[in-house]
């Protein structure tokens, strides 16, 4: 049996600050999770990896994706998209919005195992 529709509105959704340059409000469906990720300039999302694949489009300024083997950088407009399991480091190059969506749901994010995000010594 399908689920109900539902209508989010981001106003509502608690604005959860992740550190001095990094917040987020993030919504959980039954398969997949979207976060609504604001970035100061210099703002750095530490170098992690986790199961979900993830497409991050950003919505305002620029960002630089980290991988092993390259970086690229994104400006608003555009998506990255980073398949299951890639290391990754995310830097805004300006203040930067992006909406980052995930397949399967970030359970990280609902036990609260995202201590790369409040702590850039620690990474997964």
């Amino acid at each position: 049996m399908a689920g109900q529709s539902k209508i989010h509105r981001w106003d509502d959704i608690e604005h959860e600050e992740l550190g001095p340059a990094t917040a987020r409000r993030v919504v959980h469906t039954d398969r997949m999770t979207i976060a609504r990720i604001y970035l100061k300039q210099g703002g750095i999302v530490p170098r992690h990896h986790h199961e979900n694949e993830q497409v991050s489009y950003v919505m305002e300024g620029r960002l630089r994706f980290y991988f092993d083997d390259h970086e690229e950088e994104v400006s608003a407009g555009e998506m990255m998209q980073i398949p299951s399991h890639k290391p990754h480091k995310v830097e805004a190059l300006e203040d930067s919005v992006a909406l980052d969506l995930f397949q399967p749901v970030r359970e990280d994010w609902l036990r609260g195992d995202d201590a790369y995000l409040r702590n850039p010594s620690a990474s997964s």
